[in-house]
């Protein structure tokens, strides 16, 4: 992934407005430009997979931190070949922000406030990981084995 992003308003990479993903599912597929789409938590990111290709924001909702859901929806898409901006809005805490990478996270839009600083130094706590997933960092397992 590139460059993490900190924002805090509720603007798209495309300029065009953010579609729920039941309104993003009605619109016409034929449209040209770049969409983007956010899905809240209980609605299933595979519905997205069809139509990566034309989608340059995905925002993925957090309405509590202790909902994880978004976890899943973010891995999902990046394995499934998203490139496109991945955004986890809402709840988020500088303490999730690291593993939220992990699973294909590249811009954030908290509910409250994060300095950039402290953001890029939570993202970079921990330069070791033990579980594959989506960033590219291999885990220390697979260092130490030769994989």
């Amino acid at each position: 992934m590139g460059e993490t992003l900190l924002r805090y308003r509720e603007d798209a990479v495309t300029g065009a407005p953010v579609l729920s993903l039941e309104d993003f599912l009605a619109s016409d597929p034929m449209s040209n430009g770049a969409a983007a789409v956010r899905i809240t938590p209980g609605e299933d990111a595979r519905a997205l997979l069809p139509h990566l290709g034309r989608i340059a924001l995905i925002e993925v909702t957090f309405p509590a931190y202790t909902d994880g859901r978004g976890y899943s929806s973010a891995r999902i898409l990046r394995e499934q070949g998203y490139t496109g901006e991945l955004r986890a809005s809402g709840d988020v805490l500088i303490d999730q922000l690291s593993h939220m990478c992990r699973c294909g996270f590249d811009a954030f839009a908290p509910a409250k406030p994060i300095a950039a600083g402290a953001a890029a130094k939570a993202v970079a706590t921990w330069p070791e990981v033990y579980q594959k997933t989506v960033d590219g960092r291999s885990p220390i397992w697979a260092k130490r084995h030769g994989l």
